[in-house]
C-alpha cells in the first residue's frame, strides 16, 4: 500500500499552477489578469506556470482582444479536469489518514 502523498503530481500539486486549475475550473474561462490579481502572481511568474500546464495539456490559451487590448483567456481541458480531481481524491485521502490518526498523548505540547 502507498502513501496518499506519493501519488500527488508535482506539476499539478504547485501552489500557483493547482491554484489555474481550480479558478478555471469554476469558470467557463478565465482571464491572465484576473488569474494573476486571484493568485497574488506576477505576470512573468504566471507565464511560466500557464506554459507548463498548457506544455501538459492541461489547459489552453487562447489570445485575442478586447476592444483594441490584447488578451490572454485561459480554459481548462479535459485532462486538466481529470488531474485536477485525481490531486483532490489524493489530498483527500492524505487529510483522511491525518485526522484518523489516533492523537499520542506524550507527543503533545
Amino acid at each position: 500500500m502507498t502513501h496518499p502523498a506519493t501519488a500527488l503530481r508535482e506539476l499539478v500539486h504547485q501552489r500557483a499552477r493547482l491554484g489555474v486549475l481550480a479558478v478555471v475550473h469554476e469558470a467557463d474561462r478565465a482571464d491572465f489578469g484576473f488569474l494573476q490579481s486571484t493568485l497574488d502572481l506576477t505576470a512573468g511568474n504566471l507565464s511560466r506556470h500557464l506554459q507548463a500546464l498548457e506544455e501538459a495539456g492541461l489547459v489552453t490559451l487562447e489570445r485575442g482582444y478586447h476592444g483594441k487590448r490584447p488578451r490572454t483567456w485561459v480554459r481548462i481541458t479535459k485532462a486538466g479536469r481529470s488531474a485536477l480531481q485525481e490531486e483532490i481524491t489524493q489530498l483527500k485521502a492524505l487529510i483522511a489518514r491525518v485526522e484518523t490518526r489516533p492523537e499520542d498523548p506524550e507527543s503533545a505540547d
